[in-house]
């Protein structure tokens, strides 16, 4: 049995394809039946976001038996799949699933959500039934990687989308953002993403004003904010600690005068901006005011390229961690293909052993000493251990064949002493 890893992700195929082989949360479980009755997998998971449609199995056959199922449940053209597929076996199979599991195959590298999205993939699996002893092992080999890399590098500490450094900047000014109020001036995807990072680092108190105040009232009702108008921004400006502005203005929406204001009724209370928009939606004479610690997308790109550098020194690290995995992984791979081997030996000896068990009891019974029995039961035992060893020895060196005593030396830890090769072996 094979262990493979099929996918199709944001580096080989657009949004069209991907969307095409994409499954939902209710979908997986009748696909993983679906693929149990078509592919001839004793094990099967699927994975399936956003970025990417990954099916990883334990199967005999040909790889192309998964791409031609997807193909066919899907309703796709074969040919779409077939460029922007990929198959992986084995080691590589397992060293895939840690990539992914760790973030280092993400869009936004070392972004932390695929781990859990792969272990959601691995609990579907398991409750339908789909997933046996190698998958099992395999998915918490690989979450046990993704651990280790999440806990001894850095490669998710440090922000690199504007959103997340905006809001990292604005905690590093205000210590507890559950006490402090934010205008998010816009209601763009940069803007809801803003929110989204703020609500999850306990923020309460968000306004979110917008030219329109539908858009500002569908974005607001989401994180359960309050909606304004841009024109009501003077109003509320007093009350926010944190401003972060995105919108596709052409002329400044916050000016000197405005914060001015905003600052006496506050008392000098200061005031954390970020302004993301290009052009800039909050003038730059703000950050003459001292109070108002002003930063904008440029300040963020700066802290965006430092953290993706950082992050990828520590994905250098993380991929040392893999590698030692997937030897390690490779090494108990290979231990099982000795499996049946071993317990195919057991089995001879045990025979042999019992057969001149019953033997010594036979001649304990017809009369021998205990001390005669033991001694034959002895003989017998050495002469049928080493019988077929030397015979395929002897016919090992009659054939050149050196690898054959080689390994029967390392086997039972024999001295390799070339001194003894002419030494006369007893005929068993």
């Amino acid at each position: 049995m094979t262990l493979f890893a099929f996918g199709i992700n944001h580096n080989t195929a657009s949004v069209d394809v991907r969307e095409k082989v994409a499954f939902s949360s209710a979908q997986i479980e009748p696909a993983l039946l679906s693929a149990q009755e078509h592919i001839p997998a004793n094990e099967i998971a699927i994975l399936s976001t956003c970025n990417r449609t990954e099916i990883y199995c334990q199967m005999d056959g040909d790889a192309q038996l998964i791409l031609d199922w997807l193909a066919r449940y899907k309703g796709s053209k074969i040919e779409d799949l077939s460029a922007a597929h990929y198959f992986k076996t084995e080691a590589e199979a397992a060293r895939h699933m840690m990539t992914v599991a760790s973030g280092l195959d993400s869009l936004v590298l070392g972004e932390p959500q695929i781990l859990g999205q792969m272990k959601a993939a691995y609990s579907v699996a398991k409750e339908s039934g789909a997933l046996g002893g190698m998958l099992h092992d395999a998915f918490q080999r690989v979450f046990s990687v993704a651990k280790k890399v999440r806990s001894e590098t850095a490669i998710g500490e440090n922000p690199v989308s504007v959103a997340y450094a905006a809001v990292s900047l604005a905690q590093q000014i205000f210590s507890d953002l559950k006490e402090d109020t934010a205008l998010l001036i816009g209601a763009g995807e940069t803007i809801e993403l803003v929110a989204r990072h703020l609500v999850d680092q306990g923020m309460k108190q968000i306004i979110v004003a917008n030219r329109t105040l539908e858009n500002a009232t569908e974005l607001a009702e989401k994180f359960g904010a309050e909606a304004v108008l841009l024109a009501d921004i003077p109003e509320v400006l007093h009350r926010a600690d944190i401003v972060i502005s995105s919108t596709a203005s052409q002329l400044p929406l916050l000016g000197k005068g405005a914060v001015e204001s905003a600052l006496k009724k506050r008392k000098r209370k200061p005031m954390f901006m970020v302004d993301i928009a290009v052009p800039r939606d909050i003038e730059p004479q703000v950050n003459d005011i001292a109070e108002v610690y002003l930063y904008t997308v440029d300040d963020l790109r700066e802290v965006i390229d430092e953290n993706k550098r950082s992050r990828q020194q520590a994905a250098e690290i993380a991929h040392e961690i893999i590698d030692e995995a997937v030897h390690a992984f490779e090494r108990e791979r290979r231990a099982l293909s000795a499996v049946n081997a071993i317990r195919a030996f057991r089995e001879n000896i045990d025979g042999i052993k019992e057969q001149e068990l019953q033997k010594c009891l036979k001649a304990l019974g017809n009369g021998l000493t205990p001390e005669q029995a033991l001694e034959q039961l002895a003989n017998n035992l050495s002469k049928k251990f080493m019988h077929e060893p030397t015979v395929q020895m002897r016919r090992a060196g009659a054939d050149g064949r050196q690898d054959i005593i080689l390994g029967l030396q390392t086997l039972f830890a024999l001295p390799l002493d070339e001194s003894d090769e002419n030494t006369d072996i007893d005929k068993q």
